[in-house]
């Protein structure tokens, strides 16, 4: 019996030992070094918590493997929510773009300009081996202002095999989107007339 139970006990710990490792990926890491504004911002921007779709709202990646299935990969995880790490990509690629800083919950100067981004993502695909998809609508508006420009931007990003291809390939879809968001900026806070 002693022997039995001594015998199970190795299987037991040669299966944890054996047992794959879980990864975990962000869209933040990798966006590149963001420098500082030497000066004080001319304006400050601001980008509250982005929301997407509930199937997608968890740590591990879900991908796209057929017509109208999904799969829950549980050893392949986001380092967070997949909201979070949006937001916090997004934050970066617009604050380095346009040489300003995220005040979101943060105080500002006195009667300094705050443009307000407010992000809702409605798609995000991925598709390990084809693509990686965003679709995300998005407004600006200038804080204490009633104006408000809003947009669609789709990023849809070829994909090489793997996790880590799929990935990169939201990162550049991300980037790509940041871009669109930092042209509307920059022309709102220019006076220009800015559309999509």
């Amino acid at each position: 019996m002693m022997r039995a139970c001594v015998a199970a006990a190795v299987v037991m710990l040669a299966g944890c030992a054996s047992a794959p490792p879980e990864h975990f990926y962000s869209l933040s890491s990798g966006m590149g070094v963001v420098q500082a504004p030497a000066v004080r911002a001319a304006y400050y921007i601001e980008l509250p918590a982005v929301t997407v779709p509930q199937q997608v709202a968890r740590n591990q990646l879900v991908v796209t493997t057929g017509t109208g299935r999904v799969d829950l990969l549980e050893l392949e995880r986001w380092a967070s929510l997949p909201a979070s790490e949006i937001g916090q990509a997004l934050s970066l690629t617009i604050s380095g773009e346009l040489g300003t800083i995220d005040v979101f919950r943060s105080p500002v100067p006195d009667k300094a300009p705050v443009y307000r981004i407010s992000t809702n993502v409605q798609r995000f695909e991925s598709a390990p081996g084809q693509y990686a998809l965003i679709d995300a609508v998005w407004s600006v508006r200038l804080v204490g202002s009633t104006q408000v420009l809003t947009c669609r931007s789709v990023a849809q990003e070829t994909v090489g095999a793997g996790y880590d291809e799929l990935v990169a390939g939201h990162r550049r879809a991300v980037a790509r989107i940041g871009g669109d968001i930092s042209r509307a900026v920059k022309a709102l806070a220019a006076g220009a007339n800015s559309g999509c």
